[in-house]
């Protein structure tokens, strides 16, 4: 069982910045793909980046070069840097756990609220 918990979000202003993080409980975090998934009203939950451990993090289009994903395994930590944000990132960011050897285990955040606007 892994307890996803995380912090940061709010308000930001376009051209902003914001940090998200992620505190991960449980053993074996090194063996859990991270990721961060949001879903802004109306839409489906979409996947924002991903990193594996030891291995290249993955971005979703829209967010490259402007967001970036890293990954703590002795803090058990995960956190996404946003850089240049934009009205069309205002979303609930989730965290997630996937383990890649196991199809369909994952574990969800609460989610936090992440909102652009002037």
């Amino acid at each position: 069982q892994v307890q996803l918990v995380e912090s940061g979000g709010g308000l930001g202003q376009p051209g902003g910045s914001l940090r998200l993080s992620c505190a991960a409980s449980g053993r074996v975090f090194s063996m859990y793909t991270m990721g961060w998934y949001r879903q802004a009203p109306g839409k489906q939950r979409e996947l924002v980046a991903a990193i594996k451990s030891g291995g290249s993090p993955n971005y979703a289009e829209s967010v490259k070069g402007r967001f970036t994903i890293s990954r703590d395994n002795a803090q058990n930590t995960v956190d996404l840097q946003m850089n240049s944000l934009k009205a069309e990132d205002t979303a609930v960011y989730y965290c997630s756990a996937a383990r890649p050897d196991i199809p369909g285990l994952r574990y969800w955040g609460q989610g936090t609220q992440v909102t652009v606007s002037s």
